[in-house]
């Protein structure tokens, strides 16, 4: 699949990516923050702090080098999560 990178909106590109305990953060050069849960990603949720912030910004998404991962910022605006991700059970 071929990308136009010309078409991408400007808006979505990401400007800056951390990860806190719970939360992936994004903030975009629009002005939003996009905030998804970690558990929606398996591997930054087993990945350790060190590893979900060392982060290589593209213009349409993330990537994790240490841990092999990417995420798109249109997945994340869109709430798609990784393919088996479950929600942690809560505790009553």
């Amino acid at each position: 699949m071929t990308i136009s990178y010309d078409s991408y909106p400007e808006g979505e590109r990401p400007v800056e990516a951390w990860c806190d305990l719970h939360e992936l953060h994004v903030r975009l050069a629009d002005g939003r923050h996009v905030s998804t849960p970690l558990w929606w990603y398996p591997r930054l949720l087993n990945a350790s702090p060190a590893q979900r912030n060392t982060v290589e910004l593209m213009i349409d998404g993330i990537h994790w080098p240490e841990i092999d991962e990417d995420l798109s910022v249109n997945g994340m605006l869109k709430g798609q999560k990784a393919p088996g991700a479950k929600e942690p059970s809560k505790a009553a």
